[in-house]
């Protein structure tokens, strides 16, 4: 687990944080432009008239374009600003499809296919409109994502699953909680947490997924250049992935389960191993990350020791790992501990100590507890 003592500073010094963390510490520091940012010049053709089908082949187009540009900034061949801004960009492409996702909704794996723009509402009780329950400059993150101003953090409302023992259940079991927000509000929230000095915009909840369209929408308004850090449960569809990873600068998923079993038990996720899993490759492509781990009592054989090792196999070469010890029994657990045996205490010392054991096993980057 990454210690909170250490100063932002003490942490950059480790060179293999900063070896895995490279691309998203030179946006922090406004040495590269955000990927949002590179996707706004990349000129984007398409018409009121165009069907999803031919949005999405417009957009697979502008993916090799996009990576055209991101290779020649990374390499410093071509300097953002000298690049006229298009009529329409992909940034605008891909707000247009995240929008008319809304219309039968599948931005998350669950797939419910909801019309959440005509008044209507998807699984997860949400409409077409975004609900922020809190914004702050969070200082309890990962140490490589604080710095001096903290991780500019985003809370959304409701989520894709139904976690019995959810630690953030009053914002993810009541959508209603907070304030609608649209792009133009949202943008000015994220522009105020980097002018006062937060070094990322951190989309969380919650779950942010449900809240996709919206959150492109406003990064098509915001002129700050800061890193966009999707932190996430990672049950989003094929669909919305494609849309996140050109824009994503550093990923924050979690990796609950080991295996389909505990997770449809304790968060009602149907197939999750192969979507998460799917998920986590797709992120690890495009862009850095810090995969987070919530080591659960009595679940270190089924869930912590499969789901370090595939980190490991997997995406170990350019992942950092947080093998979290903070598990509390919350919601349902904490009201019906006879339903949750298994999960209704917290962990022992040897439990946490056999979870650093395994990451250590395997190899991982990561920070024990001292």
């Amino acid at each position: 687990m990454w210690v909170l003592r250490p100063t932002a500073m003490a942490v950059w010094r480790n060179k293999q944080v900063r070896r895995r963390l490279d691309w998203y510490y030179n946006v922090m520091t406004n040495a590269k432009p955000a990927k949002f940012m590179m996707c706004k010049k990349v000129p984007a053709y398409y018409g009121p008239g165009d069907g999803e089908g031919e949005l999405w082949k417009e957009h697979e187009r502008l993916v090799r374009k996009f990576r055209e540009l991101y290779a020649s900034v990374v390499k410093g061949e071509i300097r953002l600003e000298k690049l006229q801004t298009p009529e329409k960009s992909f940034l605008d492409l891909k707000a247009e499809i995240a929008r008319r996702i809304l219309k039968h909704c599948h931005l998350c794996e669950r797939g419910c296919g909801g019309d959440r723009t005509g008044g209507g509402r998807g699984f997860c009780r949400l409409d077409d409109k975004a609900r922020v329950s809190t914004w702050f400059h969070h200082f309890g993150e990962e140490p490589p994502l604080v710095g001096d101003g903290g991780s500019g953090t985003i809370f959304f409302t409701s989520c894709t699953f139904s976690c019995a023992a959810c630690q953030n259940y009053d914002i993810s079991t009541s959508p209603e909680n907070g304030n609608v927000v649209d792009a133009h509000a949202l943008s000015n929230i994220m522009r105020s947490l980097r002018a006062q000095g937060a070094s990322n915009i951190n989309v969380v909840g919650g779950e942010p997924t449900m809240h996709a369209a919206v959150i492109v929408e406003a990064l098509r308004y915001l002129d700050s250049n800061v890193p966009f850090l999707w932190n996430s449960n990672m049950y989003c569809s094929l669909e919305l992935m494609g849309i996140l990873s050109d824009i994503v600068d550093i990923w924050l998923p979690d990796f609950k389960y080991g295996n389909d079993d505990c997770a449809k038990r304790i968060s009602n996720a149907k197939g999750y191993f192969s979507i998460v899993t799917r998920n986590h490759l797709i992120a690890s492509s495009n862009g850095d990350i810090i995969v987070r781990h919530l080591v659960l009592p009595n679940h270190l054989e089924c869930c912590t020791k499969p789901v370090l090792e595939w980190i490991s196999k997997n995406i170990g070469d350019h992942a950092l790992v947080n093998v979290m010890q903070q598990y509390r029994p919350e919601n349902l657990v904490a009201r019906y501990p006879d339903r949750y045996p298994d999960i209704a205490r917290r962990l022992r010392d040897e439990e946490i100590e056999r979870a650093y054991g395994y990451a250590r096993k395997f190899g991982l980057i990561f920070e024990p507890v001292s």
